[in-house]
């Protein structure tokens, strides 16, 4: 039994997670145990060598990555779970799948930091590493689930982006969503949309690993198709081979950008709950809209409202749906377990008068609700 299709059960979210990859298709699994992201590999541990695929655990997070980048060269769908200093070690190894356009889904649990920091405890100190972490100018795709169905869910999607895109993806879970369990009903398998990278259909030398398109994307061959390509994180040409010359720089640097930016609507997925006639808002994802609904529900009995504004894709951030549904309010509140993050986002965003206040917390313990309905009744 791999994925329980149809039935309805408590599931933790680390655990929705590896049944995600599962549904994906995923093929091949390397990582190393770190807290608070081991459950996933241990899911995955128990069922992907029963089921015909791939688990290894690596001796570090940067030998994981690697792996994972010549596994799904040779054809297999790959993923990795991590945490803080483990997300930290594969940095070079993410601009590498980035500028090679290898599609893997990256896995990142966030915990307290910097460094050791709060290893079982809660933050969200990372959403801005997942957009710059890795060095030179990059795509990003990154998700955030806020329940343990989407654990679920986004994992799927993100294996599926990563395939139409062919980019890594970045799965943005946080430790409150990685261990608390909800009751879930599985769907049906055949009711789950599993996307695949085309391959090539030309002959093998009409061949070109990183030719351009209509959506900057190409199909992709794989080691041992008869294909012919060179895989380096050098720049390089069409083929794969190392290149200076300014025309074929400027245009792979300007198709990585342009296959995310140019189908931004695709990639968004934003949430929003009673944002007509609301003069305050809450800008909340991850857990933290958990408990900023449940904020909701408080101030909605003392007759007081406010909307809630929720990212599930933090990136690329929302631009324009964030400029057109929050410019013209009064006060965005932006609670966040970090010294503040996204809230820069939001204020790029916005004019200069709205105010946007922040609510922060790095103790590695949740927002509450409380907390926020406090902020709110200051401003309202």
């Amino acid at each position: 039994m791999s994925v329980p299709w149809g039935e309805t059960r408590l599931v933790q979210g680390n655990e929705a997670v590896a049944y995600g990859a599962l549904a994906a298709g995923i093929g091949f699994f390397a990582g190393y145990p770190i807290t608070p992201s081991t459950e996933i590999a241990e899911v995955l541990a128990r069922y992907m060598p029963i089921m015909g695929k791939k688990w290894i655990q690596m001796e570090d997070e940067i030998a994981s990555i690697s792996a994972l980048i010549g596994a799904r060269i040779a054809g297999c769908k790959s993923m990795t779970a991590t945490s803080g200093p483990g997300f930290s070690l594969m940095q070079e190894g993410f601009g590498y799948a980035c500028m090679t356009e290898v599609p893997l889904v990256l896995v990142n649990v966030m915990r307290g930091g910097p460094s050791t920091g709060l290893p079982t405890q809660v933050s969200q100190g990372d959403v801005m590493q997942a957009r710059w972490g890795t060095h030179g100018d990059h795509p990003v795709i990154a998700l955030a689930p806020a329940g343990v169905k989407e654990c679920f869910e986004l994992t799927i999607r993100a294996f599926n982006l990563s395939e139409i895109f062919r980019t890594p993806v970045i799965l943005l879970p946080d430790e409150i969503l990685g261990h608390m369990r909800e009751r879930m009903t599985f769907p049906e398998e055949e009711e789950v949309e599993v996307v695949e990278m085309p391959v090539p259909d030309v002959p093998v030398e009409w061949y070109e690993h990183y030719h351009d398109s209509a959506n900057n994307v190409s199909p992709m061959a794989t080691f041992g198709s008869g294909y012919r390509f060179h895989v380096t994180g050098l720049m390089h040409d069409a083929q794969g081979f190392p290149t200076r010359k300014k025309e074929e720089v400027n245009a792979k640097m300007a198709r990585l950008k342009q296959k995310i930016t140019r189908r931004l609507k695709e990639l968004e997925d934003v949430r929003m709950h009673n944002m007509e006639d609301c003069s305050v808002v809450v800008f909340a994802y991850g857990s933290v809209y958990r408990s900023a609904l449940a904020a909701q529900a408080i101030l909605k009995k003392r007759k007081k409202k406010i909307g809630i504004f929720r990212p599930v894709t933090l990136w690329p951030f929302p631009d324009r749906t964030v400029k057109e549904n929050l410019d013209s309010k009064d006060v965005i509140i932006v609670p966040e377990l970090n010294q503040g993050q996204m809230i820069h986002e939001v204020e790029r965003m916005t004019k200069d008068t709205v105010r946007v206040i922040p609510l922060h917390r790095v103790d590695g313990y949740e927002i509450t609700p409380e907390q926020i309905v406090d902020a709110v009744m200051e401003v309202i």
